[in-house]
């Protein structure tokens, strides 16, 4: 069944899909650290399987992205989460870190394919910035499920329950798709998609602020567990930790969707990697349960807020819908470093080398964002092409 981005059948296809491709944003922390609990593999080579997945997502991302509107999206997404689906199955019947590493790039090129066509029909709906808000609440509360029963999971039936989980959740994106994946709604300046034959620069300083923050991001929240497990706070105090940060990641997106209107999209651009950098260094250098936990709760939450407004902003600067299909690509490219960078850190210099990164890396994308500004006007014909 064919259905709109503007009715609810649309949009839960939609929720599902960004839930299942966005996986690595909820699981990172329990999956780098089944990954060294269960399978005895080393920081960098845990980091180093998520990497390859993050980078299969990127390579694909960057490949179909260009050819957002050449290609069916409800087909690609079926086959993506499908394929997704098999490579997960696969991973739970293997344990060596080669076999491993093949099955976590065919997963990632798959989910890079599907959430690619996922998010750039979200940018090609009425009202991107509040449909990417839409399925940042579901990314919220799958954030609780998953982060509440999967750890469970794995200390009871082992770290091939991890790859089982993911399977579930690929293959029920899928079905989600074959149900009811949407037709983009035509939005008004849809005629002049053809006029842009190149992206702003300010689309290109968006995309890598957001690869930044995206870095920081998979650096910190890859060891988020493990910062709690190796200085002795306990298991179970440490799970609760990551349940609570499911339930906070509740309220970014609708809180994002509230002050659309209210707030500079270019002020939280500013504002999100000052905060992200404070929160890694306060749990980086924390000695105590409440000094990890309080900030800790609240890390992924401010990249959905802060991703939430650069999605509305980037959607304004390309009609065209391209840069925003490659969404998979501007969050996983700097997401693929942030495993592998991190354990490389946490090996040679111990749990505070993230902080001190996640400072520079801060520092860098302020700079990336202070450049992007909103149009003032329509892109129209030549002086479109001028202008871009």
């Amino acid at each position: 069944m064919r259905t709109s981005t503007e009715g609810w059948p649309g949009r839960i296809a939609l929720m599902v899909a960004h839930c299942a491709g966005m996986v690595d944003l909820v699981a990172l922390p329990v999956w780098v650290g089944a990954l060294i609990e269960q399978y005895h593999f080393s920081p960098p080579q845990a980091g180093g399987l998520a990497t390859l997945f993050l980078v299969g997502a990127v390579v694909s991302s960057l490949f179909f992205a260009p050819r957002f509107n050449r290609i069916d999206a409800r087909t690609a997404a079926i086959a993506g989460f499908a394929v997704a689906c098999l490579a997960f199955l696969g991973a739970a019947f293997v344990s060596d870190f080669g076999s491993l590493a093949a099955l976590h790039v065919v997963a990632g090129l798959s989910v890079g394919c599907a959430l690619s066509f996922t998010h750039g029909t979200i940018a090609h709906s009425a009202h991107p910035h509040r449909l990417f808000a839409i399925v940042g609440m579901a990314l919220g509360v799958f954030a609780i499920v998953f982060l509440g029963a999967t750890p469970n999971l794995i200390a009871a039936f082992g770290g091939p329950a991890l790859f089982r989980t993911f399977a579930v959740i690929m293959a029920l994106a899928a079905l989600a798709a074959v149900a009811s994946f949407p037709i983009a709604t035509r939005r008004l300046d849809e005629d002049i998609v053809d006029e842009v034959t190149h992206l702003r620069p300010a689309v290109w300083y968006g995309v890598a602020g957001v690869s930044c923050m995206a870095l920081t991001q998979a650096m910190m929240f890859s060891f988020l567990e493990r910062i709690g497990i190796d200085r002795g706070f306990g298991r179970e105090a440490v799970t609760g930790v990551l349940i609570a940060l499911g339930f906070v990641n509740l309220f970014p997106a609708p809180l994002a969707a509230l002050l659309e209107k209210r707030v500079s999209p270019n002020a939280v651009l500013l504002a999100g990697p000052v905060v992200q950098a404070a929160i890694a260094v306060a749990v980086a250098f924390s000695g105590s349960f409440a000094a990890y936990a309080a900030p800790a709760v609240f890390f992924a939450a401010v990249m959905i807020f802060t991703h939430t407004f650069a999605f509305g902003l980037l959607s304004k600067l390309d009609p065209t819908a391209r840069a925003l299909a490659a969404t998979p690509a501007m969050l996983m490219i700097g997401a693929a470093i942030g495993p592998i960078l991190g354990g490389a850190l946490v090996q040679g210099f111990g749990y505070g080398g993230l902080g001190v990164a996640a400072i520079v890396i801060a520092a860098i994308a302020v700079g990336l964002f202070s450049r992007v500004h909103a149009p003032h006007a329509p892109i129209l014909g030549a002086a479109s092409r001028a202008e871009a």
